[in-house]
């Protein structure tokens, strides 16, 4: 059954989530001020400053000051993307959220597609990349093969080529923020809910000013957290690899019996047995270490901390900011 096509939105919100981006500062809110005003329709931003170290809260209080609808929180410190995106969720007021990146690699002159798709009935829009802006061959690669493992090993699949870049519906908000999980990864939780979804296809550009933030080393540990928050396969994968080398092991020892009883010969071999040793012991680590993974997370989410803290917020009632930190 389709969801009926909504009315236009009371509010629309925008969260951005910002590190040390003081050179894209402008540039964005050009931009997104533009795409947001010629929609016609009331809209907040929320800016998520996530520990940065230069001058991006300055950039964004500035900003603040001539235009009042944008909303600025910082945190503590660093607590990761997915933190920042989960501390403008549960602050965000409008009936449809926006979320993206400040590098203007997602453009804001999408968000007018995102509501057209959204007053049609979709309750998610995402953005799903034709062409990548990513610099290197390698990197390219790698997100390929990321999407590949991640929907190989997840029980609930997340389309390919697709970011943080998207809208999302109120309802989806609320079962959200409603997720008591630290180890989030809020492109799998948001297709986990379900509801209505399309893709709104677009050619990525490259990235206006500045650095990528995301390293090699990040991007690993970002995508092992991504997968093992989101699937319990990694476990199940080792069980069935060790049923294998079982069974393997069990009938190279019946071939070795057999030869024993019927030609008499005591078979040599003694870098034969090492090598399988290592073998093994290399197949047990490597299990110890994966089961190992899903009990650290499971001992961050029993000690039950909160998974951001906000230093200041700018722009929220005081009541309803006592109320979410309670």
């Amino acid at each position: 059954m389709q969801s009926p096509v909504r009315d236009r939105p009371a509010l629309l919100s925008a969260i951005v989530p910002f590190l040390n981006e003081s050179s894209v500062i402008d540039m964005l809110f050009e931009h997104l001020l533009r795409a947001l005003t010629a929609l016609g329709m009331p809209y907040e931003i929320v800016c998520v400053d996530n520990g940065s170290r230069d001058d991006s809260l300055g950039r964004l209080l500035a900003w603040r000051e001539t235009n009042h609808r944008i909303k600025v929180i910082t945190l503590s410190r660093y607590f990761g993307k997915e933190a920042a995106l989960t501390a403008g969720l549960d602050r965000a007021t409008g009936q449809a959220v926006i979320l993206m990146d400040p590098d203007l690699q997602d453009p804001p002159e999408l968000i007018g597609t995102f509501v057209e798709k959204w007053l049609e009935g979709f309750d998610v829009v995402y953005a799903t990349r034709r062409s990548s802006g990513i610099e290197t061959r390698v990197r390219r690669r790698a997100n390929a093969l990321f999407y590949k493992l991640f929907n190989f090993v997840s029980e609930i699949p997340i389309p390919a080529d697709t970011g943080d870049f998207r809208l999302l519906d109120q309802r989806i908000v609320t079962i959200l923020r409603s997720m008591p999980e630290r180890a989030r990864f809020l492109r799998a939780l948001s297709t986990w809910v379900g509801f209505r979804s399309t893709a709104v296809m677009f050619d990525r550009p490259a990235r206006s000013t500045g650095e990528s933030k995301s390293t090699s080393l990040f991007l690993w540990g970002y995508a092992l957290e991504a997968i093992m928050s989101s699937s319990t396969r990694p476990l199940r994968v080792w069980t069935y690899v060790g049923t294998v080398i079982s069974a393997l092991a069990l009938t190279a020892a019946a071939v070795l019996v057999l030869r024993t009883v019927i030609f008499g010969r005591v078979v040599p071999g003694f870098a034969s047995t090492m090598v399988t040793i290592l073998f093994l012991s290399g197949f047990q680590l490597i299990s110890i270490g994966v089961v190992a993974e899903y009990v650290g997370r499971i001992y961050r989410e029993v000690q039950g901390r909160p998974l951001y803290v906000v230093d200041r917020a700018y722009g929220f009632e005081p009541e309803i900011e006592r109320e979410r930190q309670a």
